[in-house]
């Protein structure tokens, strides 16, 4: 689904992807300023940066001031249609503006140099993770200390100013230094079209002496901003389309499985019409939940391998073909790489990228025009679903607490299926809550979100606040676990301040279970907090606040009586207090499979391999090299991986006429240490004789 650059409805924003193009193929632009030519005051960079921003959608900005941005914040405020809200840390601001990409397209941030950038930097590498564009914006040094000897406050004590840059290169897409007016708009230009093309965070450092200083550049409207529309190629679709319904054509029961990849495609609308065409079983991976409507008829739940939704795995691995739109397979999405797919079954859409089995590849196409062909091509299947409807059954009956017994989870989240709505959003904490979660059934219009790939306790906080900000029209509700609560809890001060109406549930249960169920320790007990009394102090009388703890299930029916009721305008704070050991069944077959994949011990011949490569690159001058690498390889096939691993070399002997430099002998005796003396033996016959030809200088070189 395409959309419009620019809108700036604050409380309800078009959709989920600011950045696209419309429909039509023209850009719609929101200018922030009518005139043709701007003041003087308003011709600077600060200004042409919060324009753009507004342009692009931006109308909450995240921020922490610092000596090095004020003055840029002065000219962020001054924009209309552009808000500054303060946050209490780096990080959460950053968490914030990921939360604010979530709901409108894209999010911003603005920190000061370097202690603030790098207490960002997690939240950013986050973003990165999940493939939203945030744009972090940091103040930086005075053009003028640019190529001096001076040191700074703020940095490590070195003239050097290029830490945070270099730290951020591996988690942006592009990286912008501001420290002249003369490229200030190309650079800006750049970096947000980057950000919204890639899907990806970008950052822009801009002098601090710079943001108020008028320019030509920026002495009028700026040409309206616009991103090339991406296209596919027809010859590589077509050939793609063609292939893939050959594939699932010939198959007797494919099914369907979206991934996270869908959102920076843009192609949940064409995935549905695929579905909707060819009467396949529709699954999501857990971090695709959201993505497509549960309300589907051929909908069958969450795929995630061993703890997926009941008969869903039976489904999904039972099929003789399966396309998977835009998937991550990492250690947790495989539950411990346990998965049971096979490569040749698969069809791999990436947003641009198509992969049938274990060949062709199709590249330049993209995915909502390749399920738009697809679904012209393929032939009405239904035969998987109906074994999905046949070995159904459904959810037993709820189990019902004795009165006043203590709270159990599994009764928390009965009652949080019944608060769902079209005009909410379930925002879910790394923990339990990401299984309790994705067992919720999420009605039509109803919002998703959590962080799997990069899955960093305490994210939630400062993604809800941003969320929050952005989607004006959905409340809130955020399931966070106590232990992750406690790494950013400072943010609910400012969802106080700012009258959000978000409901939070905290999980009182005592440490960091997740982790509990893949490596338990004492390290997982945390120092428990007075959870509601926290809140009642940050908000110190100032704002609308509800708080409630509760134990019994009674008490939470009266506490979300009053949420959703007299106090639906408040912040609503409720702390459940359950067992510590009151765990999903799924999240205790998962961690032991996560643990199972965390412990492997290291596998010597593959270390040895790794060894050899290294130093057969030292000595590349050495032809040898080569030759003794391919030796050493294939009589490690022909051994058949038995060769005994580090087995110490007893009365190994160099043969007679070989002469060999140290480095030889350093490689010779790492073999014979690696895979025993037999093999050593092998290898140097293959090495000695012409080591012995090679000059001493050129060997040890």
């Amino acid at each position: 689904m395409d959309t419009k650059i620019g809108a700036v409805d604050a409380c309800k924003p078009p959709c989920n992807e600011v950045g696209s193009l419309p429909r039509n193929g023209g850009v719609t632009v929101q200018n922030s300023t009518p005139l043709s030519h701007l003041k003087s005051s308003d011709s600077t960079l600060g200004r042409h940066l919060a324009r753009r921003l507004v342009e692009i959608g931006v109308s909450d900005v995240f921020a922490v001031p610092g000596d090095f941005n004020l003055t840029l914040l002065d000219h962020l405020l001054a924009e209309p249609g552009l808000n500054l809200v303060g946050c209490c840390n780096e990080l959460n601001a950053g968490y914030a503006a990921d939360g604010y990409a979530r709901a409108r397209g894209v999010g911003a941030c603005a920190v000061t140099f370097t202690v603030g950038g790098l207490s960002c930097i997690n939240a950013i590498a986050g973003a990165y993770s999940e493939n939203l564009p945030v744009i972090c914006i940091v103040g930086g040094p005075n053009s003028n200390d640019y190529g001096t000897n001076r040191i700074l406050h703020h940095t490590i004590g070195l003239p050097d100013f290029t830490q945070e840059f270099r730290c951020f290169q591996t988690v942006t897409c592009y990286q912008a230094v501001i420290n002249s007016l003369d490229d200030a708009h190309e650079l800006i230009d750049t970096a947000i079209s980057t950000a919204l093309k890639d899907s990806k965070p970008v950052y822009i450092s801009i002098s601090c002496n710079l943001p108020a200083v008028p320019h030509p550049a920026f002495s009028r409207e700026p040409v309206p901003f616009a991103l090339s529309p991406r296209l596919s190629n027809q010859l590589g679709l077509e050939a793609a389309v063609d292939a893939a319904a050959e594939f699932l054509n010939k198959a007797v029961k494919p099914v369907l499985v979206a991934g996270p990849k869908m959102r920076v495609a843009k192609a949940s609308d064409a995935f549905v019409h695929l579905a909707d065409a060819c009467g396949y079983p529709l699954a999501v991976m857990p971090s695709a939940k959201g993505l497509v409507p549960e309300h589907h008829p051929h909908f069958i739940g969450t795929y995630w391998g061993a703890v997926s939704t009941a008969f869903c795995a039976e489904i999904v691995e039972s099929a003789d073909a399966h396309l998977f739109a835009g998937p991550i397979f990492n250690d947790y999405s495989s539950v411990g790489y346990s998965l049971l797919l096979k490569k040749e079954k698969m069809i791999m859409v990436q947003p641009d990228r198509v992969v049938i089995g274990n060949g062709p590849a199709f590249g330049c196409v993209l995915m909502k025009d390749f399920f738009k062909g697809l679904a012209k091509k393929l032939k009405r299947n239904t035969t998987a679903y109906d074994n999905y409807h046949r070995i159904y059954v459904p959810d037993g009956k709820p189990y019902n607490a004795e009165p006043k017994e203590l709270l159990r989870v599994n009764v928390l989240f009965q009652h949080i299926q019944k608060m769902v709505s079209g005009k909410t959003t379930v925002i879910s904490e790394t923990g339990d809550s990401w299984f309790n979660c994705q067992k919720l059934k999420l009605p039509e219009g109803c919002g998703y979100e959590f962080q799997m790939q990069y899955g960093s306790i305490g994210w939630s906080v400062g993604a809800t606040l941003g969320y929050a900000q952005a989607a004006q029209d959905k409340r809130v509700i955020a399931c966070i676990g106590d232990g992750s609560f406690q790494v950013t809890a400072q943010d609910v001060s400012t969802m106080i301040r700012y009258g959000q109406k978000t409901i939070v549930f905290l999980i009182n249960n005592g440490g960091y279970t997740i982790e509990v169920e893949i490596h338990d320790g004492p390290y997982n007990i945390i120092k428990n907090w007075n959870y509601t009394a926290f809140v009642e102090a940050v908000n110190n009388g100032d704002g609308k606040v509800y708080t409630a703890k509760v134990r019994t299930e009674e008490e939470l029916v009266k506490a979300i009586d009053m949420s959703v009721g007299a106090k639906k305008d408040c912040l609503c704070f409720i702390e459940v207090i359950v067992h510590k050991d009151d765990t999903s069944k799924e999240l205790l077959e998962w961690g032991s499979r996560v643990s199972a994949a965390n412990s492997r011990p290291p596998n010597p011949h593959d270390a040895s391999i790794a060894f050899l490569h290294s130093l057969s690159r030292e000595m590349v001058s050495c032809q040898t090299a080569l030759a003794f690498l391919q030796a050493y390889e294939s009589t490690l096939k022909s051994e058949n991986g038995n060769l005994k691993a580090n087995q110490k070399v007893a009365g190994w002997k160099q043969p007679k006429g070989t002469t060999l430099s140290l480095a030889w002998s350093s490689v010779v005796i790492a073999a014979a240490l690696y895979t025993g003396a037999n093999l050593g033996s092998k290898i140097i016959k293959c090495v000695g004789k012409e080591g012995t030809k090679q000059k001493q200088s050129e060997e040890d070189k």
